[in-house]
């Protein structure tokens, strides 16, 4: 939505089965000249390369941006799904993402801040008891995670990554749904894809800044192997 970085996205998934997701990484202060993170994800999708090829690109460029995690993944109903995570504030290189459960918030992957640990125990949960649950149950449920406000103090490693720019909003920023004037979460996406392929694409989108208007869009297809 910022002026020169339109055309950008935080989640997207092509039918060609090209999945990618970008976080930001907290950091006090950010230059405003470098280059716009949410082209990552844009350009992900309409590329040739396989996952783990575009982020050894992008890490070569890392530096240019401010701080950010990226996740990229080739799913494959017959081949297997390839997932693939660069951080430019971690490792150098990317790394293959083996089979389980992660957690990304604004810092490095699996970073154990609280709420991120919390927020695994909430998804898990509701995946553990997911048996016999309806889609459209299940998305909601996944949405009513993601919108839990409850916030996860003391957090001294937020604390210290975010030093005073944090702390007026730390009591907000501690929870996995963030809820502050001028600054939080305005879109839930949940992604669904079965054993054969089909994907539910479930976004729910804050209208007008207003946290009381949400319009929800739900899209169905099936990956083109």
């Amino acid at each position: 939505m910022e002026e020169g970085k339109e055309g950008g996205t935080w989640l997207g998934i092509s039918k060609k089965g090209k999945m990618a997701a970008l976080t930001n990484y907290m950091q006090p202060k950010i230059d405003k000249n470098a280059k716009g993170r949410g082209a990552l994800v844009t350009n992900f999708l309409t590329t040739d390369l396989d996952s783990y090829s575009y982020l050894k690109k992008v890490a070569l460029e890392g530096h240019l941006y401010n701080g950010f995690n990226l996740i990229a993944a080739d799913l494959n109903t017959t081949k297997g799904d390839v997932i693939c995570y660069y951080g430019n504030k971690g490792d150098p290189e990317p790394t293959f993402l083996n089979p389980g459960m992660y957690g990304l918030s604004n810092s490095l992957l699996d970073t154990p801040w609280k709420k991120l640990q919390y927020g695994k125990q909430l998804f898990s949960d509701v995946v553990g008891g997911s048996q016999g649950l309806a889609k459209e149950d299940l998305v909601q449920e996944l949405i009513k995670v993601m919108n839990n406000q409850d916030p996860q103090l003391p957090d001294p490693a937020i604390e210290d990554q975010g030093k005073d720019y944090i702390l007026p909003i730390l009591n907000q920023y501690a929870a996995v749904c963030v809820r502050c004037p001028g600054y939080g979460t305005r879109t839930n996406t949940v992604v669904l894809i079965d054993a054969e392929g089909h994907v539910t694409f479930t976004e729910r989108t804050m209208l007008d800044a207003d946290v009381d208007q949400w319009k929800t869009s739900t899209y169905q297809f099936k990956l083109q192997m």
